[in-house]
């Protein structure tokens, strides 16, 4: 018998031992979010992500605290939320570690219990 873990839909105390509950399919997120490629995160995205991670090698919140990491993704500090001009410009862009991206994209998008949808 699997362990029941709370459903992964945000603010939902419902157990289940398959990822959602059965109030909360996993699709629904999925469908509204679209495919990364219809987001814009294409060949023409991966290119010029590669390029702007070896201009800006480090993540910047760990270099404000005085630590050198790895940058390994390319963050937009404003969230484009689907529009283009917003997605490509560069002045939007950050470099940041995986850690230090996925903390903000939470904290902007309700991951981690903070109850947006």
């Amino acid at each position: 018998m699997a362990l029941k873990k709370f459903c992964r839909h945000t603010g939902c105390k419902k157990l289940t031992t398959t990822g959602y509950c059965e109030d909360h399919p996993k699709q629904s997120y999925d469908r509204k979010r679209g495919t990364s490629a219809e987001r814009g995160y294409d060949h023409h995205w991966r290119r010029e992500r590669k390029k702007f991670l070896r201009e800006n090698p480090l993540c910047i919140d760990c270099y404000a605290l005085g630590k050198l990491t790895p940058a390994t993704d390319v963050d937009h500090e404003i969230p484009h939320r689907g529009d283009k001009n917003l997605f490509w410009d560069k002045s939007n862009w950050r470099a940041r570690c995986h850690s230090h991206h996925s903390q903000k994209t939470a904290r902007e998008d309700g991951g981690f219990g903070n109850g947006q949808e």
